[in-house]
Order: C-alpha cells, then structure tokens, then sequence
C-alpha cells in the first residue's frame, strides 16, 4: 500500500485528516462553527456557491460567502461550467481576500445541475473538465490559494468519469482530490463502494503524482473513517451526512486518528445542549436578514428556526422520543419555543442501538442522470466545448 500523505491546505496543517463536505443549506456559518467547537484545526468546506452569482454579485450569494474572523482556513466550494467565467470568480474571491482555499465542484448529481452540463456532469467531457480547473488554478496561483477538486464515480456504471478527472485535476495543479464513491445514477442510495477508492489512489500514485486522494460516502461513526483509511489506502475522508445532528462526530474523529477512545454516543440531554447552540447560532447568522416567504416578511428569528427544523430531525435520529414530539419540533418557530420543548425531553435517554447509523439526509436513488441533449456525442476538443448558460441557473446558488 501506498505511504499516505500527510494533509495539509496551503501552509495550515490539519489536526486530523478530516474534511467536511460541502453541502447545500447546510455548512453555512453558524454550522460550520458548531463542528469547529467539537474539533478546530479541521478543514470546514462552506456550502456550493456559483461562479456566475459570484461575478454578478448576487446579493444573497455574497451574505453566503460569510467566514467567522477566527476561521482558518476559509474553505468555498465553487460550481461553474463556463472556464473563463469559473476563472473570474476565483479571481474575485481571491483579490478580495475572501478565501484560503477553493474547491471546485465537479460531483453535484441534482438534475437542476446535470441537466445544464454542470456538477458531475462536467467530467463526462474531459476537455471542458480541463479548462475549467486550469482556469481556477491560473486564478487562484498569484493570490498563493490552492484548489482542489470533489467529483463522483461516474455517470453510472457503464460510464465511469473518476480516473480522468482524478488524472487532469492532478495535472493541472490540484493541491488533492476528494471522490464520493457513488455514481450520478446511483444518487445517494445503496452503499458507497470503497473499492473504487482503492483503485483511484493507486492510480494517482502510479501516474507519479503526489497529492492525497480522500474518500467519501458512508462514514457515520469514527470507526468508519479508520477503516476507510486502511482499506483503501485513501490519505484522508470527507464527512457528509454522518455529521448532520452529530457535529461532534468530528471530535471523536480527531479522537480515533489520535489512538485515544472515543466517547460513547451523547446522551439526549447532550444532544438537547447541542440544539440549543445550533439554533442560537443560526439565529446570530440571520440576524440582519429579513427574508420574503410565500409572501410573508420573516425576520431573522424565524428564518433561523425554519432552517432549524431540519436540523432538529437529525439531532433526534436514533433517540426514542416518540413521533409527536418530533412533529413538535419540525414545527418550532422560535428560540423560546425550543427552549420549552427540549426542556421536556428525557435528558438520560440514550440513543438506540444502532442509532448513529440510522442515515440523514438524502437517501434517495437510483435516478436518471439528466444531461443537455447532445452532451456526450459532441465533439470534445478543447476549441469546440458545450459551455452552458450558467447565468441561468444563478437560482442554484440561491440567486
């Protein structure tokens, strides 16, 4: 097996080869600053944000590209189809002194995505793949930002895309690559196949390049993480749904890769502690928002608790609470009504056996992969790529 590499982002040295996940509506400030209390020294990727709202200075775009003054380093995932205009965003939120590290999105599955030549679909035309990662790259070198790359297996089984993506980002410049180890078509059902992981390190290695590979899809317990590592040769993991209501999972992860034990899963009442702060945190994040909702004005309180509901869901996954006590909390609206509700919850309760494996999240899958019409037959040189209108799709990033 390979000699792993140690994991580093530009000159800051990660406690624990850890990284979370990018992911919509969820790793916004307040979120990333919760794992941060369980476990700083961790890379915390904030969620996807497009290249075209970035240049075009979408309001709501730019409120999410926040960082707390103490966050190092400052992580944005980017997506973008169009190279010069991925570039340009790269350029802005460098010269701004905006971010510490970029990661470009090439393993987004949702439809809204593919369907428009973007997210996982961008790999499946390996020239395009290239001149968008080069162009980040080229943006990104005079500001010293490093850029990686996440993508997936494949469009499905029969049209694997991870080997070439693996091999161009690495050309071109990419400080490591992340691969979840599911297809576009798969979606987020089944179970990740780490095999793929194996083969994709082996792959960097023989190709002579020297930068870490990390795995993705399945971790839900620290314990995971280990195995992952010694089962695929992988050099670090990227935690997605395992995190969603068990922030701490970081901890105990930096706890596993430290050969120290790792605590037994939270008791409710830990877990009603770690509610309270997360919806306190999330109220601090939307405090100067006010928001229009099926034309109704919120204001940040409840734009905050509405953000929470879903949260509240995976925080009590695995506890024997009872579904009207659920039901209650997917309807909370305000920080005192929260505070009334976990104060009748059982604080001794454990969780179930089996509990903190129970899946969070997207579980949804196989689908059909949606891409434009003609996207896989023309001709891939780089002088005639399909780029799509990205403009039109600025909703994505919450335009």
């Amino acid at each position: 097996m390979a000699e792993r590499i140690p994991m580093k982002i530009g000159d800051h040295t990660l406690a624990a080869p850890v990284v979370l996940a990018p992911m919509a509506g969820v790793t916004n400030a307040a979120f990333r600053s919760i794992c941060r209390q369980h476990a700083p020294g961790l890379v915390y990727v904030n969620e996807m944000v497009m290249a075209a709202a970035i240049v075009h200075r979408n309001d709501k775009t730019m409120r999410m590209m926040s960082f707390a003054p103490d966050e190092n380093p400052r992580s944005l995932q980017i997506y973008g189809s169009d190279p010069a205009q991925l570039g340009h965003a790269v350029s802005i939120v460098c010269e701004e002194g905006l971010v510490d590290h970029v990661d470009l999105n090439f393993g987004c599955p949702a439809a809204k995505v593919t369907r428009k030549g973007g997210g996982a679909a961008v790999p499946a035309r390996p020239a395009l793949l290239r001149a968008i990662f080069r162009a980040a790259v080229k943006a990104a070198e005079p500001f010293g930002i490093p850029v990686t790359a996440k993508f997936r297996m494949g469009l499905d089984d029969a049209f694997r895309t991870d080997r070439d993506a693996a091999l161009i980002c690495a050309d071109e410049g990419a400080a490591w690559v992340a691969m979840h180890a599911r297809t576009v078509e798969q979606h987020y059902s089944g179970d990740a196949r780490w095999g793929a992981i194996t083969q994709l390190k082996q792959l960097v290695v023989n190709a002579g390049h020297n930068i870490p590979v990390l795995g993705n899809g399945d971790i839900w317990e620290a314990q995971d993480a280990l195995n992952m590592m010694n089962q695929t040769g992988c050099d670090g993991v990227v935690i997605g749904r395992g995190c969603l209501g068990r922030p701490w999972l970081f901890s105990d992860l930096v706890d596993a890769f430290a050969g120290r034990e790792v605590p037994a899963p939270r008791s409710l009442g830990e877990v009603a502690d770690g509610m309270l702060s997360h919806a306190r945190a999330l109220v601090d994040h939307y405090s100067a928002d006010v928001v229009m909702k099926k034309g109704k004005r919120l204001d940040g309180e409840n734009f905050a608790m509405r953000d929470f509901r879903k949260h509240a869901s995976w925080y009590l996954t695995g506890y024997p609470v009872g579904p009207e006590v659920r039901r209650r909390f997917s309807m909370v609206a305000t920080i005192a009504e929260l505070e009334q509700l976990l104060a009748e919850l059982d604080r001794s309760a454990q969780i179930v056996e089996g509990g903190a494996r129970i899946r969070r999240g997207h579980t949804n899958g196989p689908i059909k992969v949606a891409l434009p019409e003609g996207f896989l037959t023309a001709d891939d040189a780089d002088s005639d790529m399909t780029i799509p209108d990205d403009a039109r799709e600025m909703a994505i990033s919450g335009g």
